[in-house]
């Protein structure tokens, strides 16, 4: 009866991580460097990669589902859910996901780029996101931080440990040097196990950049590999 009980206990447990694999939370930077034009082509860019073929593949490439959830961030108190989480476990509930990215509209465009309080506020998304057996957040962006705490920070004091921190670097050239940008994003940005970076070379590149990245993050054999780029938490 006891090794019964310690065994229901387990699969217990166990079962609510196991009925999604993926917790995915995508982060958009709406900060005063990102033109009225520069966003639509990251909001369409995200669009185009969410329903891309092998995208939609790895998507359903297991049986266990992902949840999704966007948000957009920029200065210190102006974050945004874009779209709240969703459980992608069927074609149309993907295409719903889109269909929401692509009818959003910009909160804010007149604030810095504050990236630890977005992170912050990333952590607390995740929180309330549905149980899933790994978290990996997004962050997106054509520049450094330079408002408040920066990632290091956030890293410390809000709830990281078991949380994944991928990037998508923007190379504007006319605010920062993709190098620069780069250096910030390995040293500062990426967190956690086989966190990795993709590169636009500016938004007109942020489709494909994106695409290439979620192929990545959503591919199974990918998810849980061992820690390689980013700093464990």
């Amino acid at each position: 009866m006891v090794r019964f009980a310690a065994t229901c206990a387990l699969f217990c447990a166990a079962s609510p991580a196991a009925a999604c694999r993926l917790a995915l939370l995508l982060a958009l930077d709406v900060s005063s460097s990102v033109d009225a034009t520069e966003d639509q082509l990251q909001r369409g860019g995200l669009v185009s990669a969410l329903t891309a073929p092998e995208v939609q593949a790895a998507f359903f490439a297991s049986d266990d589902p992902v949840a999704l959830a966007v948000y957009e961030w920029s200065g210190r108190y102006n974050q945004e859910v874009v779209l709240d989480w969703l459980l992608i476990d069927s074609p149309a509930a993907l295409l719903r996901a889109a269909e929401t990215v692509a009818a959003s509209e910009r909160s804010h465009n007149e604030f810095p780029t504050a990236m630890g309080y977005a992170l912050g506020y990333g952590a607390e998304m995740l929180g309330r996101a549905p149980q899933c057996l790994y978290k990996t957040i997004d962050m997106a962006g054509d520049g450094q931080n330079n408002e408040g705490f920066g990632p290091l920070l956030a890293y410390r004091e809000f709830p990281f440990r078991d949380v994944t921190v991928n990037g998508l670097v923007v190379n504007a050239a006319e605010f920062a040097s993709e190098t620069q940008l780069i250096s910030f994003y390995q040293n500062e940005v990426l967190w956690g196990p086989g966190a990795f970076m993709e590169v636009a070379q500016g938004f007109e590149d942020y489709e494909r950049a994106m695409r290439r990245k979620l192929e990545r993050e959503l591919t199974p054999p990918v998810i849980g590999a061992l820690p390689r780029a980013g700093r464990a938490g």
